[in-house]
């Protein structure tokens, strides 16, 4: 919340309001320059060279900000390995889904060291394909699967909870 232009009142009052704990603005400031630098570091470490699978989708979420709520689309990427090892590579967040915006992350992929995806999944976002293809032009790109995972472990999550 903090790297995203909150204020430590402004932090403090989100944290009163859905959790109904009372932290002052001092310990949000201690906590927040505690975890900082290790957010910043997994933001940017090295990735692997070769991904099996990429999930890519916006989950849009409500965030108050200076007191008002706002929309957000938090764009997640979700990679499978050569292994087969699941690993949450990226949480960004901005206004709205777009193609440019998944360029962006795109590019920023290649740049730490991702240099192919077999199978990108992803929804159907308009310019989508050509998005992925300006980047790794050889990778297949799966339509609505992700849909269909995250409708198949939302089935599993109610499974257990009840």
């Amino acid at each position: 919340m903090y790297a995203k232009g909150m204020s430590t009142r402004d932090i403090q009052y989100h944290v009163k309001e859905i959790y109904n704990h009372d932290i002052s603005p001092e310990t949000v400031s201690r906590i927040t320059d505690a975890v900082i630098d290790k957010a910043k570091e997994w933001q940017n470490r090295p990735l692997e060279p070769i991904y099996a699978i990429v999930f890519m989708d916006a989950l849009f979420l409500k965030l108050r900000t200076d007191g008002r709520v706002k929309n957000v689309a938090a764009y997640l990427m979700v990679g499978i390995d050569l292994e087969g090892r699941k690993e949450c590579l990226g949480i960004w967040l901005g206004q709205s889904e777009s193609a440019k915006y998944w360029l962006g992350v795109l590019n920023e992929f290649k740049k730490r060291g991702v240099n192919d995806v077999l199978i990108f999944a992803v929804d159907g976002l308009t310019g989508f394909p050509e998005a992925i293809r300006a980047v790794y032009p050889q990778a297949e790109i799966q339509r609505c699967l992700v849909h269909q995972v995250r409708s198949f472990l939302a089935q599993i999550a109610q499974n257990l909870c009840q």
